[in-house]
């Protein structure tokens, strides 16, 4: 089970919404491919349906709830703007199977740090030997890199908002079944007011997250008020996920320490509020690695809190439930997407097979860390 999430903004929280989804990959591989049946396009047809059940994804759907007691839930972050759906689409499909400045403004002697720095390839000065561009709106996806390396304190960050009012009208739509709700971790005033904004609206979700940052000792307390809020009105999982270092996980393997850290921190306390816990910021293809020589990763306790083992549905659950893959999973799978587009434009993944079997084995290599799938050996040629 994959959950996905595209980011809007609004005064100290983050909302996401998401469209819980799951796909059986070879549903894609039938009369839905439109593409001219040469002897090649069959030939990397066969090696995605090879790839998929050699390494045992399942075919028939897992509830969310029994992949987090597992502990091998895992979360897409696509990160992208709401303009970019054929991007997100394509992700979503590989993962199944705000910033502005005018450039003229910029010195011709510039060396450019905010092109190197962006994760997204989201800024684009120079073509040509001409100044153009700026900030690539359908690629920027928010994550402030830029801002601080600009030289000549040329970026501004643009706020997009949403109020709670429209965000509960969303939710109570049928296609909408799990909302993500960032806090600063400093206070939950603008938390409570937002929760209490939403109203009834919460009941038409399946699963609520809340992401915070680590703020050392009171962030069990932070946790316990935001529960007590959300409490009263709460009729589905809840679930914690730990932003250890926001929008870092294409950085290297440092880039997880801290979220490790904050996972073993929070699973050594006892008196946290109930609800799973899944880690993000830093997350990338070290993260199973560090969770395993930490002794966390898929390791069970018995739940002898009634309201936790209620809430739950079951008596032993993973002490960290899954992994939230964001910049490093778009990365690995971006370049490929990038260099489809660069030949065909903007276009299904799966109308080219070449390049979906090259996406899966990234995606699989992934994710099959945290699902424990078998080893991909498939001959690529």
């Amino acid at each position: 089970m994959f959950h996905f999430s595209q980011p809007t903004h609004s005064l100290g929280l983050q909302v996401n919404m998401a469209l819980s989804l799951s796909y059986c990959t070879s549903i894609y591989l039938h009369n839905q491919v439109k593409v001219s049946h040469n002897f090649s396009t069959k030939k990397c047809l066969q090696t995605v349906k090879k790839l998929v059940h050699s390494t045992g994804v399942p075919s028939i759907l897992t509830p969310p709830q029994e992949s987090l007691q597992k502990g091998n839930w895992v979360k897409l972050i696509c990160g992208a703007s709401f303009e970019d759906v054929v991007d997100i689409r394509n992700l979503s499909l590989v993962y199944t199977l705000a910033g502005a400045f005018d450039p003229l403004d910029c010195p011709l002697d510039c060396s450019r740090p905010c092109e190197a720095v962006c994760p997204a390839d989201a800024i684009v000065l120079r073509k040509e030997d001409a100044l153009e561009g700026g900030v690539i709106n359908e690629r920027c996806y928010g994550c402030g890199r830029c801002l601080p390396v600009c030289p000549y304190d040329k970026i501004k960050a643009i706020t997009y908002l949403r109020d709670a009012v429209t965000a509960a009208q969303l939710v109570r739509r049928n296609d909408v079944d799990a909302i993500e709700i960032h806090t600063n971790g400093r206070q939950t005033v603008s938390f409570e007011e937002f929760w209490n904004e939403m109203g009834d609206s919460v009941s038409h979700l399946k699963l609520i997250a809340i992401s915070l940052p680590d703020v050392g000792k009171a962030t069990t307390t932070l946790m316990s008020t935001m529960f007590s809020i959300m409490r009263p009105n709460l009729s589905c999982y809840n679930l914690w996920q730990l932003d250890g270092r926001p929008m870092s996980g294409d950085i290297g393997r440092g880039a997880t320490r801290e979220v490790l850290a904050y996972a073993v921190r929070l699973a050594a306390t006892e008196d946290r509020p109930p609800g799973f816990l899944q880690l993000a910021g830093g997350t990338n293809a070290h993260t199973v690695n560090g969770l395993k020589e930490k002794g966390l990763f898929q390791i069970r306790r018995n739940l002898e809190d009634g309201i936790l083992a209620e809430q739950m549905s079951g008596s032993c659950n993973s002490l960290i439930s899954g992994i939230a893959y964001g910049g490093y999973a778009r990365k690995i799978v971006g370049r490929i997407l990038r260099s489809m587009q660069s030949q065909h434009g903007l276009a299904y993944i799966e109308d080219y097979p070449v390049y979906l079997s090259e996406a899966l084995r990234e995606a699989l290599a992934l994710v099959g860390s945290v699902k424990c799938y078998a080893q991909l050996g498939i001959d690529q040629k």
